[in-house]
């Protein structure tokens, strides 16, 4: 991935990257956090800028003529890879950090990950993904995000100990190791990140994970589509398996076991035997278990047995049809 203007690049600064597509309702929130950092140093916010059915491009206009730090271009693909592909070749800065137009970053987030950038020696930082609900649904969903009841012990979904990691949420990057590693891969349309941050630690270099960067999420509104998203997640990490060998681990096998297992029990009991129910009992039993360790109130209690189950089987049934011709093989 060559640079415009890798010769020419500015010292101090960073650049901070969006892909934009529908975002009309969260847009300004996320570029107003960004322009509202402590860091004092230079900065630019490059959106680029899908084909929105929405008011994204004109809430996009807007935030430009407020801020000539704020810099459009066009994804004419609206795909995320491309997106941020397209800024960071605009780009113009060291350091790069890469931010979504549905989440918000606390006041620090920017200072905060480039102390911990030059602290580490990581080409790449990150934090929390910190699931923030506004009504009771996405509450409960939010629950369930930060549970290893329903993501397994990912560090930037439950939080833990500052140190090296597989991958980070979003991510504030070393622009030259970004550069050489040659960006996001376009192929893949989900867990973009993770290929990314596989090919990264595979050069050499270190991926930081500190749960002092949190930034704020917003889970899918409806079980519909919360099971859509989970099952794109679960069919294109097959996909960074299958490119990569060697990089499944058992958290990655859990959904698709779950899945098969449940309708092996369920089958076997509805036409061998009564007793084959037991294993579902039991899934459904540590489903209720999870759902009152985890939730907050009845109306959580209720909502999260239905919701772990949808991202479990939703991962599951994705990892497993996931087609092969979805990325060509190396």
């Amino acid at each position: 991935m060559k640079s415009d203007d890798s010769d020419g690049r500015a010292q101090n600064g960073v650049s901070i990257i969006l892909p934009v597509l529908n975002e009309e309702f969260y847009l300004a929130h996320a570029v107003e956090a960004i322009l509202s950092q402590d860091y004092l140093g230079k900065m630019e916010v490059i959106l680029a800028i899908g084909p929105s059915t929405d008011r994204t491009h004109a809430v996009a206009e807007g935030l430009r003529e407020k801020d000539p730090r704020v810099v459009l271009i066009e994804n004419p693909s609206g795909r995320t890879a491309a997106g941020l592909n397209l800024a960071i070749r605009k780009s113009t800065f060291p350091i790069i950090v890469r931010v979504d137009g549905h989440a918000e970053l606390p006041k620090n987030y920017i200072s905060l990950a480039l102390q911990i950038l030059s602290e580490s020696g990581a080409v790449n930082v990150g934090g929390v993904m910190a699931a923030v609900g506004k009504t009771n649904f996405e509450r409960a969903v939010a629950r369930a995000m930060r549970s290893p009841f329903g993501v397994g012990a990912s560090r930037f979904h439950t939080g833990g100990n500052a140190g090296s990691v597989d991958t980070v949420y979003l991510g504030v990057f070393q622009r030259d190791a970004l550069v050489a590693a040659g960006g996001f891969d376009e192929c893949f349309t989900r867990a973009q990140d993770w290929e990314l941050n596989y090919r990264l630690r595979s050069a050499g270099g270190t991926v930081y994970f500190d749960p002092r960067l949190h930034v704020t999420y917003r889970p899918r509104p409806t079980l519909r589509a919360l099971a859509k998203q989970y099952f794109e997640y679960g069919r294109w990490r097959h996909v960074v398996a299958r490119r990569h060998q060697g990089t499944v681990n058992l958290r990655y096998l859990a959904p698709p076991f779950a899945f098969v297992a449940t309708i092996f029990s369920l089958g076997m009991g509805l036409f061998i035997s009564p007793f084959w129910f037991i294993p579902a009992l039991i899934y459904l039993f540590v489903l209720s278990l999870a759902s009152l360790l985890i939730g907050q109130n009845v109306a959580e209690f209720l909502k999260l047995p239905g919701i772990l189950f949808t991202m479990h089987m939703s991962w599951g049934v994705g990892y497993l049809l996931s087609p092969r011709s979805l990325v060509p093989s190396e």
